[in-house]
């Protein structure tokens, strides 16, 4: 859900935002570097990183990975008000990048033959969507359904509200549909959509008779080995080791670590950590996953001009190095797992954000210092 806070925010409570980053900023002692393993070469990685929190984030981690060596760094703090570092092996809501997880998996069952790519909505859901015969499997993972985002008709203090709620993919469906697409003509416009991926988890469900996150686990999680990882379906909790996320409010910084993570869904309920995220973009991007052909087609802009494919997303470094992965925003945590497509380069990265900034200005530093 990529910078989720910042599109529920109203005016009103932007400025108490920013009241309540400043005031949290005060509460924090300056970003300490943590210790940091791999070998030497991490301080242009620490001092880049410690930068990125100091101008945006309550905590941060880090995990590098070149041929050489892997660097594993921390900055802040885990929890405001405490000084405990934020740990290595931290884990997160990782967000958006919950997507590339099940866009590996609808890819799978077209490998298998049991979905294809030209499939509609209608074809799986019958009924569910208006235009479900217009919007296909395609149209769902590139975000050019024309699906209005359901995030859209949320409000900050709703979620706050809401805190607990376990969310069904029907209402999160009925109240996107009740408002009218972006686009009428499918496969030509870009518009980003949590919608599509709850439509997606539905129809791996209606394809496989399993929920999406089981699929999710039996065919990624499990077979690589990420033991930092789960979709975790309605449980609140985060077990292990892990950093505090925080919601904006005009009182100050909410603590929002535990929350139902069923309002992100298919589309962002995904838990890791930067190991576990590096080992699967890695493994997606050296053919481990999908067939040479459905690779090559999740890196297929969506349409000219756009560095999204099919669940998977992409950036060029200043040193001109492409790389491909994701970003998450999960309400309390921002996250970046990006990868060469040898994978001799990864990053995997996580803010606690605390809103005195938006941290998109200052990360893109720290990702070309660590593949560059």
């Amino acid at each position: 859900m990529r910078r989720m806070v910042g599109a529920l925010m109203t005016g009103t409570l932007v400025a108490g935002a920013l009241v309540a980053g400043a005031t949290a900023a005060a509460m924090i002692a300056a970003p300490a570097p943590a210790a940091a393993d791999g070998g030497g070469g991490g301080e242009p990685l620490q001092g880049k990183l410690d930068n990125v929190v100091a101008a945006s984030a309550v905590g941060g981690l880090a995990e590098v990975r070149d041929e050489h060596r892997v660097w594993r760094g921390t900055s802040g703090v885990a929890e405001v008000g405490r000084s405990a570092s934020v740990p290595a092996n931290g884990r997160f809501r990782a967000g958006s990048i919950t997507k590339t997880f099940v866009a590996t998996v609808v890819l799978q069952l077209v490998d298998e033959g049991a979905v294809r790519l030209d499939d509609s909505v209608e074809k799986w859901l019958p009924g569910v969507i208006p235009n479900g015969e217009g919007i296909t499997v395609r149209h769902l993972l590139n975000h050019t359904s024309g699906l209005y985002d359901f995030k859209d008709t949320l409000r900050l203090p709703d979620i706050v509200a809401n805190r607990w709620k376990t969310w069904t993919a029907d209402e999160v469906i009925r109240r996107a549909v009740a408002n009218p697409p972006t686009s009428t003509t499918p496969g030509r416009i870009f518009d980003y959509s949590n919608t599509n991926y709850t439509v997606l988890g539905e129809i791996i469900t209606a394809a496989t008779g399993a929920s999406y996150g089981d699929e999710v686990e039996r065919r990624i999680v499990r077979p690589l080995g990420l033991h930092g990882t789960e979709m975790p379906g309605t449980s609140p909790h985060i077990s292990g080791p892990h950093p505090h996320g925080y919601l904006p409010t005009a009182e100050g910084l909410l603590d929002f670590t535990e929350m139902n993570p069923s309002l992100f869904g298919a589309g962002g309920e995904l838990i890791s950590t930067t190991r576990d995220l590096n080992d699967f973009f890695s493994a997606l991007l050296t053919g481990q996953l999908l067939s040479p052909r459905l690779l090559a087609e999740m890196k297929q802009p969506a349409v000219e001009g756009r560095d999204y494919g099919l669940g998977l997303a992409w950036r060029d470094t200043e040193c001109g190095v492409r790389v491909y992965g994701n970003d998450g925003d999960s309400l309390t945590y921002q996250s970046w797992a990006f990868s060469t497509p040898d994978a001799s380069h990864q990053v995997s990265v996580v803010l606690t954000p605390n809103f005195k900034a938006d941290s998109d200005d200052y990360i893109g530093n720290f990702l070309d210092e660590a593949i560059c």
